[in-house]
């Protein structure tokens, strides 16, 4: 029970690998790890000589280890199931995937282009025909008979016009991505000073943690506190969410890696983010968490019974109607699929205000924030990028 996440990790693949079995099953092997451990486990994973199959939402592991992919999809809202197998690594597969897509898009729209340009001379003619028949005369049969010619002519036109429709590209399905924003009103002026945390010792459980722990931030500055698992980053996180609870010059909201910390999991999203229950703000909310890629029915289901990465979506939901300007985030994006991981981290970026964030996710530290500390016993000291790549 000591142990850390990650030598936990360490200790489980130990035991499977003293079974010498011929596959390893992996599922979502990067959890709770540290920088230093998921670096040991991309060495080993790439190493390793047995065949492995691994889940993961981890797009930096995916991007170093994989070396074929099978992509699980579901489309049309949640209700068609797709399955693509592909023997490139994952960047590869990502890049080759959105070619192909590109590719098919750009000839399923001219294709359709042209043929509604086609059905568009196509019914000119069939008006003309119908047209020319409401004004024949009983007195004319030859005309008549020529215009029933033209009739069938046309109406196998038509049934051709038909079996081509059918026959077009199809416009590519993709699952639908997900889109969130943060209001403009949520800055931070710049340079306005939104932390200066100094704590003499970082302690839990009776054991002293860190030594001379002092942090300072800036509008609208984005940092990460990193470290090995253990270090206390989390305990240190909710100090620093508690002390800037009580200030009234800015407005800091908290997203713990424990949802259920300030969530209540019994009730159902539109429950948790609709705060004042009129009407207007619950269609507000239903098209916030369409944006997010909740169904109906999710949207209705209690909290308990969704997934994690739906849970960190409500979470995140919840910030952006918050109107908070100093978000206190531990680890936001653990539970994000490679779909929804880049949209977020887009908005996260985009965000007009402060971030103080604990986080092992390499893409976030990288797409998201403007700085890195590493939680020492000695206190917090800069994170290159250069350590974070590789630790």
């Amino acid at each position: 029970k000591s142990f850390s996440g990650g030598e936990r990790v360490k200790l489980r693949l130990a035991r499977v690998l003293a079974a010498e079995p011929d596959v390893l099953l992996l599922d979502e092997p990067t959890n709770d790890l540290d920088l230093g451990t998921l670096e040991w486990l991309e060495d080993f994973l790439s190493g390793c000589e047995k065949a492995v199959l691994f889940v993961s939402h981890d797009e930096a592991l995916l991007e170093r280890c994989s070396t074929m992919v099978l992509h699980l999809e579901l489309l049309r809202r949640k209700t068609m199931p797709r399955s693509t197998v592909s023997r490139l690594p994952y960047g590869e597969y990502v890049a080759a995937r959105s070619r192909a897509l590109k590719r098919q898009e750009q000839t399923a729209r001219k294709e359709r282009e042209e043929f509604n340009a086609q059905m568009e001379r196509f019914r000119r003619i069939r008006q003309k025909v119908e047209h020319d028949q409401a004004a024949l005369t009983r007195q004319d049969p030859h005309s008549g008979r020529l215009l029933k010619k033209k009739m069938h002519a046309v109406q196998s036109m038509g049934r051709r016009f038909e079996r081509e429709r059918e026959k077009l590209t199809a416009l590519p399905e993709i699952e639908e991505p997900v889109f969130l924003s943060f209001p403009e009103t949520a800055s931070v002026p710049r340079g306005k000073r939104v932390l200066g945390f100094e704590l003499p010792e970082l302690a839990a459980g009776g054991r002293v943690l860190a030594r001379d722990v002092r942090l300072e931030l800036f509008g609208p500055e984005k940092t990460c506190i990193a470290g090995p698992n253990g270090a206390g980053k989390t305990t240190l996180l909710r100090l620093i969410a508690s002390a800037l609870a009580e200030r009234r010059d800015i407005r800091a909201a908290y997203m713990p890696q424990d949802y259920a910390d300030t969530v209540d999991l019994s009730k159902t999203p539109v429950e948790l983010l609709n705060r004042s229950g009129e009407r207007a703000e619950e269609e507000r909310v239903r098209e916030l968490l369409g944006s997010l890629r909740y169904t109906t029915d999710e949207m209705s289901r209690p909290a308990s019974g969704l997934s994690g990465g739906q849970r960190a979506k409500l979470l995140l939901a919840s910030l952006a109607l918050s109107g908070a300007n100093v978000l206190i985030l531990d680890e936001p994006t653990r539970n994000l699929s490679p779909l929804s991981g880049p949209a977020l981290r887009r908005a996260l970026r985009a965000f007009p205000g402060a971030i103080i964030s604990v986080s092992h996710d390499r893409k976030f530290i990288f797409e998201v924030c403007t700085s890195a500390v590493l939680l020492t016993p000695d206190g917090l000291v800069p994170l290159t990028d250069a350590q974070a790549q590789n630790r």
